[in-house]
This record gives structure tokens, sequence and C-alpha cells, in this order.
């Protein structure tokens, strides 16, 4: 199941993994890998990174940072090659995440010396960027018609859980998803509340704000490491952070 419609998809900057993960998904779509055992995998590639940053490894650093994302891209890919799509998998994914999004800035803030406060506006600038991206990029899957079904607007309360999940295991991640991301989405809501309104967003912006999404967030870091620049990681996305005020101004400007 595509995610948008022909006329709605864009080149996503942020997407780079995508090839690597459908190659991913194909060898293990007819093995006993689940979407979650991927999304684990991306998770242990994650950590290995860390490891590498913390040795000082990093050209090796940015190269699990990659394959963490051409990971991470395989696992919808493997549940849409399984029809098994899963709010269980969409909540663990998102709040894998957000965990190795703050483990990789806490340990380029311990290896670098850049200074904890420093370290945790730059956190939730990256949190911020990730946010305003997945809001328009959700509201354009929501109005693409056959569109994704498992990512909403608004959430407000656990939903129903699909086949071969549990209504438990949705609830707790759910609850969790809520906790860690819900500040970020009232921020960026409060920031742009008619954006659900426009008829659709145009190619070229969608490609624009993919500068914010994940991928291309790990993808700038993965670079910045074995360049000798991880003292410079920490204050350049507290400046990327300020061009949120240049997208939503575009957005209010030109896209009704």
């Amino acid at each position: 199941m595509s995610k948008l419609t022909a006329q709605d998809k864009f080149l996503d900057l942020s997407d780079y993994g995508r090839p690597f993960g459908k190659f991913l998904a194909n060898q293990l779509k007819n093995t006993r890998f689940t979407p979650i055992h991927v999304t684990i995998l991306f998770g242990i590639s994650g950590l290995i990174a860390i490891y590498c940053i913390l040795n000082q490894h990093y050209f090796w650093a940015g190269f699990f940072i990659i394959l963490k994302s051409g990971i991470d891209a395989a696992d919808g890919e493997l549940a849409r090659l399984k029809n098994t799509p899963s709010y269980v998998g969409r909540y663990l994914d998102s709040v894998f995440d957000i965990i190795l999004n703050f483990l990789f800035l806490m340990t380029i803030c311990y290896v670098s010396k850049t200074t904890i406060w420093f370290s945790l506006l730059a956190f939730i600038g990256i949190q911020l960027q990730g946010t305003l991206y997945n809001y328009y990029y959700v509201i354009l899957r929501n109005k693409s018609v056959g569109g994704d079904a498992t990512s909403k607007i608004f959430e407000y309360k656990s939903p129903k859980a699909l086949p071969g999940e549990t209504q438990k295991s949705v609830n707790i991640l759910f609850k969790i998803y809520t906790i860690v991301y819900g500040v970020f989405d009232k921020i960026i809501h409060a920031l742009d509340q008619d954006a659900y309104k426009v008829k659709t967003f145009p190619n070229w912006f969608m490609t624009l704000l993919s500068l914010y999404g994940l991928g291309f967030q790990l993808l700038i870091i993965a670079i910045m490491l074995p360049l000798g620049w991880i003292e410079y990681i920490v204050p350049f996305f507290i400046a990327y952070t300020l061009l949120i005020f240049g997208l939503i101004g575009i957005r209010k400007t030109f896209i009704h």
C-alpha cells in the first residue's frame, strides 16, 4: 500500500534509505522476520553508531547512522509486503527514533564537550523540525486518495488494535508516544493551526520540507562526524530550527 497517490508523490530528500529498505524487505518477506524485528534491528544499528561516537570512530558512526535510516525504511515496507499494518509497529518505531535522537545528541555532547543545555536545545529543535515535517506529511497522506490509514493528523485516544496485535500493547505504546511527542505536536499545531484546511501541498514545498525529515537530519550528522565537525553539530541544529518559521510562513502565504 503506497502512502501517497502518484500525483502527490514528491522528491523526499530524507527518504534516501528507501531503496535499501525495499531491498531488505523483499529479502525478508518470506521469512519469519516481522516488521517489529526490523524496528529492533534499526535500534541496534543506532546503538552501534553511538558506541562508535564514544570511541571516536566517526566514519563508522556515520555508516551505522545511515544504515539505521535504511533499516528504518524497511519495517514499513515489510509491513506492506506482508499486508500487516500495525499501530504497535508505528508507535514503537517513533519511540525508538526519539530515544535514539536523544542518545545521539547526548553522546555528541559528551564527546565534544558541548554544554548540556545547548545539547538539550538542539534536541528540542530536532524534534520540532521533525514534527513540522510529519505534521504536513500526515495531512498530505490523509488527503491523498488511498493514502496511509495508520497515521492521523490529531491523535487524542488510542486506536483500535489491528489484526495480529493486542489492544493492551497498542494502548501502552500510544501512551508512551503521546508523552514523548505530545508537547512537540502541540507547539507545531499552535504555530499553524489551519494547515489541515489546505487542499493539498505542492510537490516543491514537500521536497523543501523534507530537509526536516529524520533521514536528512541524520544524514547531516553522518556527514559532519567524519569531517571532524562534531563540535558544530549542536550549534548547527539550533540554528537550523529557525527555518521552521520560514517554512510555516511559506505555507501560510502561498499554500491555502
